[in-house]
């Protein structure tokens, strides 16, 4: 379990240190350059929902698979896949829930 939350872990401090990386090339603050962080921003974002969806999508293949008899599945992968996916899920509510707390933060500054 510990090595599926080290390899979730350091995925996502990858995803933010390119995220970082790619705030600290552009020197320019030309409204383009905002328009292209926001789409990498976006597209960041985009393969990490996609990356969540496939863990999950697998346990459910691995799942059913054990279910129909296949041999070749164990239910030792059945619950680490399970378990990648529900870490990955929790983190992507996690990730949710502060950027909703920022926008919060945000709508509330006076003007």
């Amino acid at each position: 379990m510990t090595i599926v939350n080290n390899s979730l872990f350091t995925q996502m401090q990858n995803m933010s240190i390119e995220a970082v990386g790619s705030q600290n090339n552009s020197t320019n603050n030309d409204i383009t350059n905002v328009n292209q962080t926001s789409n990498k921003f976006g597209d960041l974002l985009a393969r990490a929902l996609e990356s969540v969806n496939d863990l999950h999508q697998d346990a459910g293949k691995k799942t059913k698979a054990f279910m129909l008899g296949d041999s070749n599945i164990t239910l030792a992968e059945i619950m680490v896949s399970r378990s990648k996916a529900g870490i990955a899920t929790d983190a992507t509510i996690q990730v949710r829930n502060k950027a909703i707390d920022g926008y919060k933060e945000i709508m509330s500054m006076p003007v």
